[in-house]
């Protein structure tokens, strides 16, 4: 627990999530933000990075995969301690939730199972939260298909909901990414009933190249 006297909390760099279909670009985002990155691949996905001298990786392998919830814990607490670091990237998190639950599937229960993957990844999340790091974080989408004329509630991460909930509770923008008349879109808008929300400024729906907001801009 922490106090902070008449109201002089300290300004926390914000938390982004954005889902969206393979090939949409979501990896690719990284590069608006400014500062050195640690992004952590869990899908082999980051090649579209290479060569960006301000982005170092950490690439899970198959290997890895029966411990990845403590090498993930332990690198991530490396990459807070580490002052090179301004930005941590979880790329993909939908590979990451599917390495964690064949770890933790050894209950009969599948309710203790998940239950237990939501904890993890809240941790998760309240770690990432209170790190003092921008954060960056992607998953595959799903498609729920629509009765209707349009796609409002058809869209959602590619995760199970209540572990979604859990970790994405803490970020202050979550967005959907896609294709649309060759250009790509990100859809932060809540109304439309898909998963999404931006508590950062008054957008809903924007240019992929624009998510990050230039500092002083309206």
């Amino acid at each position: 627990m922490k106090f902070y006297e008449d109201g002089k909390i300290p300004v926390i760099p914000n938390m982004y999530f954005i889902y969206g279909d393979g090939g949409t670009g979501k990896t690719s985002l990284v590069r608006q933000f400014v500062g050195h990155k640690l992004l952590f691949s869990f899908d082999l996905s980051s090649n579209v990075l290479i060569g960006n001298k301000d982005v170092d990786v950490v690439i899970f392998e198959h290997q890895d995969a029966p411990n990845v919830q403590g090498l993930v814990e332990q690198m991530i607490m490396r990459a807070i301690a580490n002052p090179k670091y301004q930005i941590i990237v979880l790329d993909n998190v939908t590979a990451l939730q599917n390495l964690v639950l064949a770890n933790i599937n050894d209950s009969k229960d599948n309710r203790q199972n998940y239950q237990a993957l939501q904890l993890w990844f809240r941790d998760l999340g309240t770690i990432l939260k209170e790190s003092g790091k921008t954060i960056y974080a992607t998953a595959h989408q799903i498609d729920n298909g629509s009765d209707g004329m349009n796609n409002d509630g058809r869209f959602a991460a590619d995760m199970n909901e209540k572990t979604f909930n859990a970790f994405t509770g803490l970020f202050d923008l979550v967005g959907r990414i896609y294709l649309k008349d060759g250009k790509r879109m990100i859809d932060m808008d809540p109304e439309k009933g898909n998963h999404a929300k931006n508590r950062i400024d008054e957008r809903k729906l924007i240019n992929a190249d624009e998510l990050i907001k230039p500092k002083g801009e309206k």
